[in-house]
């Protein structure tokens, strides 16, 4: 694993220094959103001292700067679904919590844009702008809890990116809270200017380690008129890929496209179309024609909710995040199964059409599941994929959460060393211990 040897070292903090800035603290926040962290607010199994909740972005900025000034170790939280995604913090005296910044600023229907604070869940912004025929064409994992925030840093895009694109295609500004206290704005709706830099691009899946997003504006896209889903079953996994390569390379416009594979049953392909009566029918035929004849099996809604599924009971599981080419993904599926059958591994998948795939690994021995892992992820970077593990049992061994960051490392040190220079946000849990 590649390390961030060229960040300088942690701050040299005192008991003292930390009692003296858990007063300025105190005295910026006040005691009804300064409180002492549960056992419930670990991170990684790291516990903070203190959970700070506040009410607007500047107090939050203040309390950023304080803890920067102090050398304190900030974890930044939103509705903490996502809290243990990425490696354990190397410090973690303080969470940041957006929960109070919650608020949609302005839903600009006409022009299909809309501001919204960080700490909103997703859920509610889709509420607020289905009343206006519109969305933000995102399907994150847990909805109804994950922020706005959240899903910008770590990227979670869902099954709508085949057709709208990732969270970075989305989000046209955003404001984020600085270490040493600076609110910086870029893109849309601009109060400040960072000239040389792309804010919402840098911002999107850097899991908090450059700034605390505290607001964004998405481009929306309107509520479909209907929507309407199809499975086909396929023989084998070469099958599958064949019909996802044979849609993507269509004039279909699907806005999902899924495979869902598993030791003990055929690989099945779940597609969603969106569009008029009309639209609909013609589409549905095309497709038929691209699958195979007597493969169509009776489908559902509900299989949207499949990477949701993997999650169910995962305490005691491994989850982890695969990235590949499309043409990839029966290669990648047959890779998976071999390793984990060979080993005595439980493995389910869903893999999207983008080539983005979700994996679930259960056994009752930790180390078969590390070595299934590991193994994978060699094969994966050889080919030019990536491997990330989002969570792990509390027994299995140490293994870093996101594999080489490629030659692209430097550069994000370099950028880390611009925007944090003292390691305050997120220490060592992102790539490379940065």
């Amino acid at each position: 694993m590649q390390n961030a040897s060229e960040m300088p070292p942690p701050p040299s903090v005192t008991g003292a220094d930390i009692a003296a800035s858990w007063d300025e603290l105190r005295a910026i926040a006040g005691a009804e959103h300064l409180h002492s962290a549960a056992t419930g607010d670990s991170v990684a199994g790291v516990q903070p001292q203190a959970v700070f909740e506040p009410d607007s972005e500047k107090e939050l900025a203040e309390v950023l700067r304080c803890a920067d000034t102090a050398g304190l170790g900030v974890v930044p939280r939103g509705g903490g679904t996502k809290i243990g995604w990425g490696n354990p913090p190397v410090r973690a005296n303080l969470i940041l919590s957006t929960t109070r910044l919650n608020r949609v600023i302005e839903h600009a229907w006409a022009d299909l844009t809309v501001s919204v604070e960080s700490g909103c869940t997703i859920q509610k912004l889709q509420s607020t702008l289905a009343r206006h025929g519109q969305r933000i064409a995102v399907d994150p994992l847990w909805p109804e809890r994950a922020t706005i925030g959240g899903i910008l840093s770590t990227n979670d895009s869902g099954s709508l990116r085949i057709r709208y694109g990732a969270l970075r295609d989305l989000v046209i500004g955003v404001t984020i809270a600085l270490p040493d206290g600076t609110l910086a704005s870029s893109g849309g709706k601009v109060v400040k200017n960072v000239a040389g830099y792309d804010l919402p691009k840098l911002s999107t899946g850097a899991l908090g380690t450059l700034g605390v997003i505290t607001r964004a504006v998405f481009r929306l896209h309107p509520l479909p008129r209907n929507t309407r889903s199809f499975t086909f079953a396929e023989r084998d996994r070469d099958d599958t890929n064949r019909l996802i390569l044979g849609i993507l390379d269509s004039q279909l416009t699907p806005t999902g496209l899924q495979a869902r594979c598993r030791p003990d049953a055929a690989p099945e392909v779940d597609i969603r179309l969106e569009g008029t009566d009309a639209g609909l029918a013609a589409q549905a035929e095309t497709l038929r024609k691209l699958a195979a004849p007597g493969t169509e099996a009776p489908a559902s809604e509900t299989v949207w909710e499949a990477r949701t599924e993997l999650w169910s009971s995962a305490e005691q599981v491994a989850m982890a995040k695969f990235s590949v080419l499309p043409a990839a993904i029966a290669e990648t599926c047959g890779c998976i199964g071999q390793l984990a059958d060979s080993s005595g591994v439980q493995w389910r998948l869903v893999v999207q059409g983008t080539g983005l795939g979700s994996l679930r690994l259960e056994a009752s021995n930790p180390s078969a599941i590390h070595e299934v892992l590991r193994a994978l992820r060699l094969e994966l970077e050889t080919r030019g994929g990536s491997l990330a593990i989002l969570h792990r049992p509390a027994a299995l061994p140490v293994i870093d959460a996101w594999g080489s960051g490629g030659n692209a490392f430097p550069l994000m040190v370099s950028v880390k060393q611009q925007f944090d220079p003292r390691g305050t946000l997120n220490p060592g849990r992102f790539v490379g211990g940065i």
